[in-house]
Formats: C-alpha cells, structure tokens, sequence
C-alpha cells in the first residue's frame, strides 16, 4: 500500500475511514482478481497492491510474436514448441497486464535486441499498465536469443516477453 504524502491539516477523512478505505479496497482485489488498484479521494490517494508468485500461475502456452529478422515459416511453428518457451528456464515473463514498449520512448534505441548482453537488473523492457510506465528488469545474467513481442503489443500476466540463456 503506498500512500502519497500530504498535509494532515487538509485530510477530511479520519484515519479510520481510512482503514476502512484500504478493507473496502482489499475486498474489491479479491472479488475482482485484480493484482493492483489505486482511487483518490478527497485529497487522499491509495494505492492497494498484492503480489502473486509467478509460480502459483497455471501454466499457460502462448505464440510468440514473430520477429521483424525473423523467417515468415516461424508463425507456423508446431504447438510443441510454443510449450517449450513458456518452460524455458531463462524465459522472462510478464509481471502484469499491459502493453510491452522495447523502447523507452517511440524512435528510441531498444533496450536490448537479440544477441545483447544483460546483466541482472538490466532493463528489457517497459509495460505500461494503469498509464504507469514498468520497467521489467533482467532475473539473470546471459545472452538475449529471443524477443517474443513487439513493440506495442498487448501483454498478459505471464505472458513469455524474453528468452535469456
């Protein structure tokens, strides 16, 4: 729970109805299955998170998005090998919800490219979720042989977004 920072003298609510905010807030997470939910009012802004572990995700297969050196035949890739990269153990996924930008901002370099070196906590990517701009650092150090979407592209929770090997 993050809460910004304001002048108490202002506040209209009581720190009770506060806490009773912050329950309401945790109630919707979970009725809903959202992982993240942020309101403001009366001067006061709440932001209400909880973490899911990666693992407790069912394992999901996904297409990965064809690369712009990529051969034309790739798209066509037997089922089988699609499971493969979301089993793969230097595969980075996607934390949230949102839209993957390879750039910090449009014309930009990209972060990384296949074939980059990264370290662990270098930036691969930014998802843009809620109009906030995430940056999804490395977990591992290693060689980047695969980019599995595109710039602008919709992502979902755990979607595969890198291959690190």
């Amino acid at each position: 729970m993050a809460r910004q920072p304001q002048d108490p003298s202002t506040s209209k609510e009581k720190p009770s109805d506060e806490r009773e905010l912050i329950r309401e807030l945790a109630m919707l997470l979970d009725e809903t299955n959202l992982t993240e939910i942020e309101i403001e009012r009366s001067g006061l802004r709440l932001r209400v998170a909880r973490n899911i572990s990666i693992a407790a995700a069912a394992p999901v297969s996904y297409q990965p998005a064809p690369v712009a050196a990529a051969p034309a035949p790739a798209a066509a890739a037997p089922a089988a090998a699609t499971a493969d990269i979301a089993k793969h153990p230097g595969m980075v996924p996607s934390p949230m919800v949102g839209t993957a930008y390879r750039a910090s901002e449009p014309g930009a370099k990209p972060f990384i490219d296949v074939g980059s070196k990264v370290k662990v906590g270098d930036t691969l990517i930014i998802i843009e979720a809620m109009k906030t701009m995430n940056q999804i650092p490395s977990t591992r150090a290693g060689t980047v042989t695969q980019i599995l979407v595109e710039d602008g592209q919709p992502v979902e929770y755990g979607e595969p977004l890198v291959i690190i090997e």
